[in-house]
């Protein structure tokens, strides 16, 4: 594939495997923005090539290297080497996409397990309290308040526990709740009847 300009639209040209095809940039997967920036350097490079080469050395210069530089960027979206013919000086180059680092691999951390078991028998015994108390003093009213009691507060945290139980310092706090809220479901047949 290779990024030239023809006229003021920037073209891609490349081989299809029976013969070498002009491409617009909007009809590959490359994005609005670049293929933008694609025809507005081509537009440049077409104005600046019809003056005289010797008054505009600057000029030349600037579309030389940002010929290069989008050349590059199609190279890194494309994932494959793109040539770049120089609309002005007519010099071919090639450019390689670049290099796809892998990230190095964090080390594990060991995992703070009496901090985080104390955190999660507080958020029990905090859950336990607060759902059984609210459930009893419901019931005390009507038994199927204390059962709806239980079921709204239940309905209304799992989404929650669901959202932070791979958390790192959540996760205690999600673990607490949740064996809370079965103890209290354990003990709510002991507080309705």
């Amino acid at each position: 594939m290779q990024l030239r300009a023809n006229g003021e639209r920037a073209v891609l040209v490349g081989h299809d495997g029976t013969a070498r095809r002009e491409v617009d940039p909007r009809r590959l997967p490359l994005g609005g923005e670049l293929t933008d920036a694609l025809h507005e350097w081509a537009r440049v490079a077409s104005v600046v090539g019809r003056g005289d080469p010797d008054t505009q050395p600057a000029a030349r210069a600037v579309i030389t290297r940002r010929g290069l530089q989008l050349a590059g960027r199609v190279a890194a979206s494309m994932g494959v080497p793109v040539g770049y013919l120089d609309p002005l000086t007519g010099e071919e180059r090639t450019v390689e996409p670049p290099a796809v680092r892998a990230r190095p691999a964090a080390p594990a951390e060991p995992t703070p397990w009496l901090t985080g078991l104390t955190v999660a028998g507080t958020s029990l015994v905090l859950t336990v309290v607060t759902v059984v108390t609210l459930a009893a003093t419901l019931a005390d009213t009507n038994v199927l308040l204390g059962v709806a009691a239980n079921a709204v507060v239940t309905a209304g945290l799992l989404p929650s526990l669901w959202l932070v139980r791979r958390a790192l310092v959540w996760r205690w706090v999600s673990y607490g709740v949740g064996a809370g809220i079965a103890l209290s479901w354990l003990a709510l047949p002991f507080i309705v009847w």
